[in-house]
């Protein structure tokens, strides 16, 4: 008799359904303004007019995931060709073809310091390497490989160039110490896959986004939930951190990009595009986190003003899915990635 069937397993599932519906009414008691009606007296922010300054080509099979170096310069991608490629992004050389055990790569991320890269996918690990020092062929040298996921690894971010957090389809959380290959926390997080991480300005929290339809707010000193947000009908595929550190913005499955209040402890805008028909895969925030861009799987990456909630067109130019979309730190910059199999540098 399987989960489904299971009577006790019904009876806990209906129950934890009425609860989450107590607190989502217990939200809109207290929910007294909307991000839209508060704004209502700011004027529109200009129409967003960004072109491809670099089209980056190299891969040979579909890229699903990009991040960008602390620099703002460079940026890593991770592509089912079993390569990450270091980019150059002023200049849209490529720095480094790293070639992976694995080609199932999922997710990256790059050390803000520059010295790390991490990847993980359906090999159920993470594997770090170190772009300082080289073999004898030029590749970075593997640092670390952690193991010990019990589902594929979805994504990945570093703490410092000592400690990274990792999210999985196990549901779990997990953070490693890299001078030593341990895991110093492992916590179930969420009832379905961990599909997002993203860190606070201050590195001392982040949030997750899961297949559960929730995200959750966590201190990175305890490890430990500290809030649970509902809202989304789907999947959770990205968050992404306020510039403010107040707040988050978040894109689904169900079709909709939505920014969640901390303070407030609930979602304060939703964000559609105009043709409703665009599940979302990424999304980040612009430096002054009044634009918010969400990569598509309708090939776009859509734009909307956060404070009045209205559309702002779309970068188009990818010819297929888009994966992933990472900011800049100095925001004057936004990488996409796609299964087209290249690598998009907007600004």
């Amino acid at each position: 008799m399987g989960p489904k069937t299971d009577p006790e397993a019904v009876a806990l599932r209906k129950e934890l359904e009425e609860l989450y519906k107590k607190l989502q009414e217990a939200q809109k008691q207290c929910a007294d303004t909307t991000l839209e009606s508060c704004c209502s007296a700011v004027s529109n922010a200009p129409s967003v007019k960004l072109s491809t300054k670099k089209l980056l080509k190299g891969h040979l099979n579909k890229v699903n995931s990009v991040h960008y170096s602390g620099d703002s310069r460079h940026c890593v991608t991770g592509s089912l060709d079993g390569k990450l490629i270091i980019w150059d992004t002023y200049t849209g050389n490529k720095i480094q073809i790293i070639p992976l055990r694995s080609a199932w790569v999922m997710s990256v991320t790059y050390a803000q310091s520059g010295n790390f890269v991490a990847c993980g996918g359906m090999d159920n690990m993470c594997t770090v390497y170190d772009l300082n020092n080289r073999d004898a062929s030029g590749v970075a040298k593997m640092s670390r490989e952690l193991a010990g996921y019990d589902g594929f690894l979805s994504s990945c971010r570093f703490l410092s160039d000592q400690h990274i957090i990792t999210g999985s389809g196990d549901m779990k959380v997990c953070q490693w110490d890299l001078e030593t290959g341990r895991k110093t926390s492992d916590v179930v997080a969420h009832n379905g896959d961990v599909v997002s991480i993203s860190l606070s300005q201050d590195g001392n929290s982040f949030v997750t986004g899961s297949v559960d339809k929730t995200c959750m707010l966590w201190d990175v000193r305890d490890m430990k939930p500290k809030q649970t947000f509902f809202g989304h009908s789907a999947d959770v595929n990205s968050v992404c951190f306020h510039p403010s550190g107040y707040a988050f913005a978040t894109g689904s499955e169900d079709k909709s990009a939505r920014m969640f209040d901390i303070r407030g402890d609930q979602q304060i805008a939703e964000y559609k595009p105009p043709n409703n028909k665009s599940g979302f895969t990424s999304c980040a925030l612009s430096l002054s986190g009044r634009i918010l861009l969400c990569g598509s799987d309708d090939n776009n990456v859509h734009m909307w003003d956060t404070l009045k909630t209205t559309h702002n067109g779309v970068l188009a130019g990818h010819e297929n899915r888009i994966t992933s979309v990472s900011m800049a730190a100095n925001g004057i910059a936004l990488s996409s990635c796609s299964w087209d199999q290249a690598v998009r540098v907007w600004g």
